[in-house]
């Protein structure tokens, strides 16, 4: 055994180590591949060691070559061998290696699993980190299923160490297991307050990472994650804390207004530019979740913008980007706090970083308004001018034309300025852009019907122009304005001054070189130029000049009849024999101009981008099938097929043979010295198609040094900087026009006002100097609308979209892998012995104290997971008595019993002022009044749990709701509306004193088949009475979209507002909503109708009262009184009060025995006081309300709700 010891401590001497591998890779430079063969080879030997050491060493060298590229996963068992050693060094190695190869696809990972949790329960911490470690990377949805447990066990170790690791893994065990995030969840909250930073931080982490996604299921967390922010001084930890209340507030808007102060507090102390920027977007999304304009925040946005131009002027080009990008957000929402920093913005168009410069171009297309856009561009013109580098001059000349054509050219006053722009940017060489001018041209001629003049003027100018005609080699280059220009002189021909200039320079050889879709467009707005001018001259009776333009076209069509391009063929011959047949009727004198007129009668209208995506298909048409059968595959490849056409094998037969290579280079030759020599032949100069070709390489190319000083003006044009100052002279006397109006209605009507001569300008006073036209592009008949972009199917994220407050069920609990015991069998003596032993044996001290423990936690539990909406709530509580607030408990509310502290429903309210209370507290004259039942209770406790008080138990008067009898079933304030095989809708409808006259209607859609639907839309016929909320500029037979999408089986909420003018009778609204059922099959439009009730019970809020304000009200003499009775009702007088609480908004003033007073008040300020009295068998309800139709019409909802009991 020693010498088999000695022998492999020899041989462990002469074995390569890593660095002798590196060593040699290095010295093998020439036959590397060959090298590592060898080494792999020996490797190969060395795992067939039984020595643990050398393995390792063979595994180490492994791993280094996987680094190389090399695939090392036929060595996965050795590396599993290496994982078990118990050598904390060689563990490490075999971790290593399987972090870096292992995937879900090896074999053997499956045998990992027991190596690895007897790994993490090592008394070793080093032992335990290394296994988490390297489970981190090759974790699969097995092993995390089957080690959940044990790590979820780790994350309350004793060593931080071993914590912080723990809690990290999980969110990787989230990812393969979504199963294990329920039950783990508490544990990792409980984390957020760990002593130790490293593990808080940790846990921060892996929840702002899992809320990233799905940030509606953690805003329970918002109070916690509120205190750590105000607490934690870690800027890391403060970052993440930070951009997940940015998730969160767009969900719930009321904690935008607790945010606020401390992050505005952020700004302004911290010094750490990540944590500033953070901040600053954090307060951005705050404020749009908010409002866009209220002005208690118009602070906090001034201070965003200060903070944010300091970062834009620091000389760090991430800090400036950022700084933009920042700036660009506040844009979307307070243009005007942005627009005061425009020369800061114009300052970065002069950064040498390119990025920089496109951000700050951003910023410019939102910053523009009326008054300023003509600045602006001209500034950017400049920069046209001056910019090196085609990408970026490209950039500035899409962003021009994007800043002046936004919103159908809302902020444009002059379009003979904007036209103008446009020809100046024709002079840009180099651009690819020429295709966005030209549709500009094309889009402002069409459009605006004031400007089809001067624009047909200018682009009759520009057909003239040589230097666009040169340009027509560069695909989508400048070339491209041709195309505009011949069609706007083509369609708008009436409007030119000399047509025969326009006419001759469409014509003119130079236009051959043009692409073939130019020139179809050429021959086409010829034809068009031709019959405008041939009907004036048959006006004038001028035949001569009449066949002098036939005569014209005669001559100078062949030339595109000879075109390369087929299009310009076809049209060029069709036209050409046109033209000679309307020659021949002129030589006879026939008049022709009406007809060839006819032919381009009418005005063309644009076709929506979308169009023919949007067709329906028709039904019977199945687009998947064969028109005509393809022929079957057995028909042989060599049979010739048959000929279409009846000269084409003739033709074929004719043909000459291909002469060779040398043949066609002596002929071309023998051409060339013939043309040379030729004095009558014109030589052209070769096009630079011809001159590209010749050359030898890309390398050849000569390059040019671009003057770039030379300004962007078109001789013969006017150019934009006379229409700035002409703009600005009528802008000036539109204001004197408007001055002197306002001036003789003020002396009509009498004084004028002191501060009327400081009147500022807005930018609805500017008017336009030509109207837009909107024209409505076409669409087909029943088109359907465009589909959206679905989820992504394999996003691992969409599996973690999981409710955490509901509570955990016995399936859900974590699989826990235990060893079966064999229990020793007893004899029967010892057996009843230890029965008896048990008997006799009382609870120890320290079972009951583990178990008060429990209690203690759970009641802590209970308190900590306080209701959102009370720490949302800004305003402090009643220090008065609490009343039965039933407002909206929520879908499932359970009226509790006394044993849990009396914790009452409360409505999730959105206003400041409204009262809320305290369900900790009870009233104070119960207590005074029942001491001596407060001694007696721990007795009475034990009774309690083996049997439930009777139902008519109350002793004395209870005030504002403190019930101590049997919890309520569960019951749900939503109604069915309406269902299909698509969807299920549920509402329910609240109002707000502080909302005069409104209400909202919140209606839960949940998606009961399988598939998606989209584009929902809820409309509901408006009566005289109550009417429906619509977004802005809608009209009353518009509907109002809803925000989401539902997915199979999914169940959202989406609120509408409506106004109701009387509420004291209840109605009924009819309504349907349509939607788009998108499955595997296709898409399909449905639509669901359904009736809207309001009832007078949806009018009234809880409202607290007490006694003494509840007794002043009965005795004023206001009110009017009614009352109801119903027979029959078996049900105890606690879940009978609970009932009407619940259902018709009411809260207990004061109860005594089985008799109480209810309060609650409408939307409109409706005081309504009930006194409910129980009898055996039967139950009175006496209400007195300041309108007494109302009154009427609430008891009758009340007594239709008791006769259900």
């Amino acid at each position: 055994m020693a010498l088999k010891m000695v022998k492999g401590s020899i041989d462990r001497m002469f074995d390569k180590n890593l660095q002798d591998l590196v060593r040699g890779i290095r010295n093998h430079k020439e036959d590397e591949a060959k090298y590592i063969s060898q080494c792999i080879d020996e490797i190969k030997q060395e795992l067939k060691q039984d020595n643990i050491a050398v393995k390792a060493n063979a595994v180490c060298k492994l791993t280094y070559l996987q680094m190389l590229g090399y695939d090392i996963s036929w060595a996965a068992f050795n590396i599993i061998e290496v994982m078990s050693a118990s050598k904390f060094t060689f563990k490490r190695i075999g971790y290593l290696a399987a972090s870096q190869c292992f995937h879900e696809g090896t074999d053997v990972i499956m045998l990992t699993t027991n190596q690895i949790r007897k790994d993490l329960s090592s008394p070793s911490q080093y032992d335990t980190g290394v296994a988490l470690t390297g489970l981190s990377c090759f974790v699969t949805p097995d092993l995390a299923r089957d080690l959940a447990n044990d790590i979820m066990t780790l994350m309350s170790h004793t060593k931080p160490y071993i914590r912080k690791k723990a809690v990290l893994i999980m969110y990787k065990v989230f990812l393969k297991y979504p199963e294990s995030l329920r039950p783990a969840f508490p544990r990792l909250k409980e984390k957020l307050e760990d002593p130790d930073p490293g593990v808080q931080s940790a846990a921060v982490n892996v929840i702002c990472e899992l809320a990233r996604r799905n940030p509606k299921n953690y805003l329970s967390l918002a109070p916690l994650f509120f205190k750590l922010m105000t607490s934690s001084t870690n800027n890391w930890v403060l970052i993440k804390i930070i951009k997940l209340f940015g998730a969160l507030t767009p969900l719930e808007p009321r904690l935008g207004k607790k945010l606020i102060e401390p992050l505005t507090n952020l700004i302004h102390s911290t010094s750490a530019m990540s944590l500033l920027y953070e901040c600053v977007n954090t307060v951005i999304a705050v404020l749009i979740s908010l409002s866009s304009g209220m002005p208690n925040h118009s602070a906090s946005i001034q201070l965003c913008v200060q903070k944010l131009r300091i970062l834009i002027e620091d000389s760090d080009q991430n800090l400036k980007y950022l700084g933009l990008l920042a700036m660009s957000k506040i844009l979307r929402t307070h243009p005007k706090s942005v627009q005061a920093h425009k020369d800061l913005v114009l300052q970065c168009l002069d950064d040498k970083d390119e990025s920089i410069r496109l951000r700050a171009l951003d910023l410019l297309y939102g910053m523009v308004s009326k008054k300023n856009l003509m600045e602006i561009v001209k500034k950017l013109m400049t920069h046209v001018d001056k910019a090196e580098g085609t990408t970026y001059r490209d950039e500035l000349l899409t962003k021009i034309i994007d800043i002046c054509s936004q919103s159908n050219y809302q902020h444009i006053t002059n379009f003979e300025w904007y036209i103008s722009i446009l020809v100046e940017l024709t002079r840009l060489e180099g651009t690819r852009h020429g295709h966005l001018i030209a549709a500009q041209m094309l889009d402002v001629a069409i459009r605006v019907k004031a400007i089809r003049r001067f624009a047909v003027s200018q682009m009759s100018a520009l057909l003239d122009s040589a230097h666009l005609v040169a340009s027509s080699t560069q695909r989508n280059g400048l070339c491209e304005v041709l195309y505009a220009a011949a069609w706007i002189c083509g369609e708008f021909s009436e409007h030119l001054q000399e047509p025969q200039q326009t006419l001759e320079a469409m014509l003119r050889p130079k236009v051959t070189t043009l692409p073939g879709h130019i020139q179809a467009v050429y021959v086409q707005n010829v034809v068009k130029l031709y019959a405008s001018m041939l009907q004036q001259a048959e006006r004038d009776s001028d035949t001569e000049a009449a066949q002098e333009l036939t005569r014209l076209l005669a001559e100078r069509l062949p030339q595109f009849v000879q075109s390369a391009d087929l299009e310009v063929q076809e049209r060029a011959s069709c036209i050409l024999q046109l033209v000679k047949h309307i020659l021949k009727l002129q030589a006879k004198d026939v008049p022709v101009a009406e007809e060839v007129s006819a032919l381009f009668a009418g005005e063309l209208n644009p076709v929506a981008p979308k169009a023919q995506k949007k067709v329906p298909v028709p039904e019977g048409l199945d687009l998947d099938t064969w028109i005509n059968e393809p022929p079957p595959d057995s028909e042989s490849e060599d049979e010739m097929p048959k000929a279409i056409f009846h000269d084409e094998t003739r033709h074929a037969k004719q043909q000459p043979p291909e002469a060779e290579e040398e043949e066609l280079a002596r002929r071309r030759e023998a051409r060339k010295q013939e043309q040379a020599n030729n004095p009558f032949y014109i030589k052209s100069s070769p096009s630079p198609q011809k001159r590209y070709q010749d050359t030898p390489g890309v390398e050849h190319i000569p390059v040019v040094q671009i003057d770039l000083s030379v300004p962007l003006k078109v001789p013969g044009l006017p150019t934009s900087e006379q229409y700035v100052k002409l703009e600005e002279e009528r802008r000036h006397r539109q204001r004197l026009e408007k001055e002197r109006r306002r001036k003789k209605r003020k002396e009509k009507k009498g004084r004028p006002r002191r501060h009327s001569s400081l009147h500022t300008e807005s930018e609805e006073d500017i008017a336009p100097a030509q109207q837009v036209d909107i024209v409505t592009e076409e669409m087909p008949e029943n088109a359907l609308p465009s589909d959206e972009d679905d989820k992504d199917p394999n996003d691992p994220y969409r599996a973690l979209d999981i409710d955490l407050d509901k509570p955990l069920a016995d399936s859900e609990k974590l699989p826990i892998q235990k060893h079966r015991n064999a229990e020793p069998s007893k004899s029967p003596e010892k057996e009843d012995v230890s029965a008896l032993e048990k008997k006799s044996k009382k609870p120890r001290k320290k079972e009951k104290k583990h178990r008060e423990k429990d209690r203690e936690k759970k009641k802590k539990k209970e308190r900590k997971s306080e209701d959102l909406d009370f720490w949302l709530s800004t305003s402090p509580p009643p220090a008065a008595v609490p009343g039965l607030s039933m407002e909206e408990p929520g879908v499932n509310a359970v009226v509790t019993a006394p044993e849990e502290e009396h914790e009452e429903p409360r409505r999730l309210e959105q206003d400041d002022e409204e009262q809320q209370q305290d369900p900790e507290k009870k009233p104070s004259k119960h207590k005074k009044k029942h001491k001596k039942e407060k001694e007696e209770r721990p007795k009475e406790k034990k009774r309690s749990k083996k049997k439930l008080p009777s139902c008519d138990g109350a002793a004395g008067p209870v005030e504002n709701g403190a019930l101590e009898e049997e919890p309520l079933p569960p019951m749900s304030s939503y109604c069915l509306l309406a269902e299909n095989s698509y969807v299920k809708m549920t509402y329910d409808i609240q109002g707000s004193l502080q909302k005069h006259s409104q209400v909202t209607v919140s209606i839960v859609l949940e998606n009961q088949g399988h598939s998606i639907l989209k584009n929902m839309e809820l409309n509901v016929l408006d009566s005289l009475n109550t009417k429906l909320a619509r977004p802005e500029g809608s009209s009353v037979h518009d509907g109002v979209p809803v925000p989401f999408q539902l997915p199979p089986g999914i169940s959202n909420e989406a609120q509408f507002v409506f106004t109701i003018q009387s509420i004291v009778m209840a109605q009924k609204l009819k309504g349907t909503l349509s939607f788009i059922a998108k499955n595997e099959e296709g898409s399909t439009h449905e639509k669901l109708d359904f009736k809207l009730h309001f009832s007078c019970t949806s009018y009234l809020i809880t409202t607290p009262c007490y006694s003494d304000a509840f007794a002043k009200l009965l005795e004023s003499g206001d009110l009017n009184m009614s009352s109801i009775k119903v027979d029959g009702i078996s049900m105890c007088f606690q879940n009978l009060l609970a009932k009407i609480c619940f259902h018709h908004h009411f809260s207990v003033v004061e109860r005594v025995d089985s008799c109480a007073s209810l309060y609650s008040r409408s939307i409109q300020g409706h005081h309504v006081c009930l006194l409910v009295k129980k009898g055996e068998k039967s139950v009175s309800v006496d209400g007195k309300c300041s309108d007494s139709t109302l009154l009427s019409n609430l008891l009758e909802e009340v007594k239709a709700t008791l006769a259900k009991c």
